[in-house]
């Protein structure tokens, strides 16, 4: 079926609460392991058609922000959707109290039951009305970053829209560009520190309803990170300080050499070459076709998955006014069927994002026949090893995107991936040391900001500007707002998908083949289950990143500038 034929329904929540109250019921009272299995495939099948429906108005709401349709069926979606939760927290419970626990997981092995008990210990009915909270208060950021008007060269912009300026090759309009993004961060400071305030008050509360100590604590259950602790994502921030913030310094150097400046400022850091950052040598249409080409040649499944996206209008990539910033993969379960949205904006970005999000994309694709909704897509940390993987595995094809350019697009893609590493573990000490003191004032929070990115971003330049000076970069990340934790999840995955890079360069055919494995594993074991059964290092030994390292650095010695 064709995106555009999607039917959406607003669901009935009291028949959805009955519903489900008569199969939970009937679940709680069977008899046999198979009339235990029957009823928990028709409490997913009431499960899908809930969410299928609350997605279709999530992305075609993403798709247009003013549409005030969909944005009341968002805004009732965010006040049912605790109700919703309720209902499968009980679901779980009857899971794990089940005395057909050890069939369900000889059925379906034992993430299942992980996941149950994790989810249950981030739910009460007492917290129904501070998630109703939580849920507008983060819409309220998508709208306002949404609701952007930058106003340029008496243009009207978005903010995927000032990108093109921002990355402009002539630095005065690098320059001018971001001050006018930045003019819209000050104009609203006041909402933006209102509105995190609001939201670190609001999940502090849930946190402490439940009985967690801080936030943090429960941030990692939502997570749902069943084999690792804060302590050992403190030990993977450590290892990024010890061998990839001196890197990043070394890269950031040779670019401010490469462009002939005595500084590299904040606004010079999109640009990698003097010449200019390569550019797809064509239009969305051709980057979609060249995609098409691409996958086809990848692998057999690559490109029959890439088709079906393609014909059946499964991807929004046009960056327009209206539109939601950023970049997500979401899964329509009734459908069995990904749906790719980005903002496409004339930059390499394009062709980076498309395979990234794509990889999400085909992981769902392959996992789509599961009969366990949990199963579909893993966990966050490992889901982003599939996309950022992705964005390896087309390496040998860039040339069709960017001609000449190919060889400059793997620099600046490997630099730029080395140097956001940094910026990730930043985000994420920041976000731990923020719920750790959640009563901390705006301009404490900004402190802070500016004293880790010294920290992780020793190169940082932000000449006159004094809302960055003082602090205030950080708002313009909305995983900070509305995905808390997930940040440093990016990075625990591009340790991985960096060895599947290296892995890849070694034995190309030895690296898909344990992809595919990966992918089609979806979400049926742990991160740490998931990395040992392809055999990558988990991030957490203490000498992982030091296993990659030198490969990374011999390729980045490797290429001269006269070849960039």
């Amino acid at each position: 079926m064709n995106f555009n034929e999607f039917k959406y329904t607003r669901a009935n929540i009291p028949e959805f609460q009955h519903s489900m109250k008569e199969k939970l019921s009937a679940l709680k009272n069977s008899k046999n392991f198979s009339e235990c299995r029957k009823y928990i495939l028709e409490i997913n099948k009431l499960r899908e058609d809930f969410l299928t429906n609350c997605d279709i108005a999530k992305t075609r709401y993403n798709m247009n922000t003013a549409d005030s349709f969909y944005s009341e069926e968002v805004e009732y979606i965010n006040n049912i959707m605790p109700l919703y939760e309720e209902l499968v927290s009980e679901y779980y419970k009857l899971l794990i109290s089940s005395p057909f626990i050890k069939e369900i997981e000889n059925e379906w092995g034992n993430q299942l039951i992980q996941i149950a008990n994790l989810t249950i210990k981030t739910f009460s009915p007492e917290i129904i009305e501070d998630l109703k909270e939580e849920n507008k208060l983060a819409n309220e950021y998508s709208k306002l970053m949404a609701s952007a008007k930058i106003i340029y060269n008496n243009e009207e912009y978005s903010l995927s829209g000032i990108g093109k300026f921002t990355s402009s090759q002539d630095r005065e309009t690098r320059k001018s560009a971001s001050e006018a993004k930045y003019c819209f961060f000050i104009d609203n400071a006041e909402k933006l520190d209102e509105l995190y305030d609001s939201l670190v008050k609001v999940r502090t509360t849930i946190a402490h309803k439940l009985g967690y100590k801080n936030y943090v604590e429960l941030g990692y259950a939502r997570m749902l990170r069943s084999s690792y602790n804060a302590d050992d994502v403190k030990k993977f921030r450590d290892q990024i300080t010890k061998y990839i913030v001196p890197l990043s310094v070394k890269l950031r150097d040779r670019q401010k050499n490469r462009l002939q400046l005595e500084s590299l400022k904040y606004y010079d850091e999109t640009i990698v070459f003097p010449q200019g950052n390569p550019k797809p040598i064509g239009n969305q249409a051709f980057i979609e076709d060249t995609a098409l080409d691409v996958f086809k040649d990848l692998s057999a499944e690559t490109g029959e998955f890439f088709a079906m996206m393609k014909d059946s209008n499964l991807m929004d990539l046009e960056g327009r006014k209206n539109k939601r910033v950023g970049g997500y993969c979401t899964y329509f379960y009734k459908y069995k069927a990904p749906f790719i949205f980005t903002n496409f904006n004339g930059n390499a970005g394009d062709v980076k994002v498309l395979a990234h999000e794509s990889g999400h994309a085909f992981q769902a694709y392959l996992s789509r026949e599961s009969e366990v909704l949990e199963y579909i897509s893993p966990t966050l940390e490992a889901c982003e090893i599939h996309s950022m993987s992705m964005e390896y595995f087309i390496w040998p094809w860039v040339e069709k995107f960017f001609g000449e350019g190919g060889n400059r697009y793997k620099f600046e893609h490997l630099s730029g991936n080395i140097n956001n590493l940094c910026y990730m573990a930043c985000v994420d000490e920041f976000q731990h040391m923020i719920y750790e003191n959640p009563n901390m004032s705006p301009s404490e929070r900004k402190s802070l900001w500016r004293s880790l990115e010294i920290k992780y971003l020793p190169h940082r330049d932000y000449e006159d500007n004094c809302f960055l000076e003082e602090g205030g970069y950080w708002q313009q990340q909305r995983h900070i707002y509305i995905y808390p934790f997930y940040y440093i999840d990016y990075a625990l995955a591009q340790i991985c998908a960096l060895q599947f890079w290296k892995s890849a360069n070694d034995n190309r055919d030895s690296a898909w083949s344990k992809y595919i494995k990966l992918c089609k594993a979806g979400g049926s074991q742990s991160f740490a289950d998931l990395v040992k059964l392809v055999d990558l290092k988990s991030p957490f030994e203490n000498d992982c990143i030091k296993t990659i390292i030198n490969d990374i650095t011999s390729w980045f010695d490797s290429v001269s500038e006269d070849h960039l």
